[in-house]
């Protein structure tokens, strides 16, 4: 069974950073591409970022394009995001999430496994 972590959410001012973990179970972690997920109170699940097997390949929400940056070391079944120039609308538990084969990237309907998520909260 497929199990996912998230840790490193918390509370922090804006302007501020975080880095978010991922970590992942099983033995075939590199064989997937992974994404980020987001949501806020009263919000739908939204696409934050993504990232192909290797690496290779990255893609990201309008709203984190230049601030925030997806990556993965598939040799610790690990995926991160790294969240810089933190705004309080960027408030929301954060979820990594295991991606399907044949759907795209940017919707949580591509996704087979979820983590429980990790709250990030962003002062004014």
């Amino acid at each position: 069974q497929v199990q996912l972590v998230e840790s490193g959410g918390g509370l922090v001012q804006a302007g501020g950073s975080l880095r978010l973990s991922c970590a992942a179970s099983g033995r075939t972690f590199s064989n997937y591409a992974m994404g980020w997920f987001r949501q806020a109170p009263g919000k739908e699940r939204v696409f934050v970022a993504a990232i192909s097997r290797s690496g290779g390949r990255l893609y990201y929400a309008d709203s984190v394009k230049g601030r925030f940056t997806i990556s993965r070391d598939n040799a610790k079944n690990t995926m991160y995001l790294q969240m810089n120039s933190l705004k309080p609308e960027d408030t929301a538990v954060y979820f990594c999430a295991r991606k399907d084969d044949y759907s795209a990237y940017d919707g949580p309907r591509g996704y087979d496994y979820w983590g429980q998520g990790t709250q990030v909260t962003v002062s004014s």
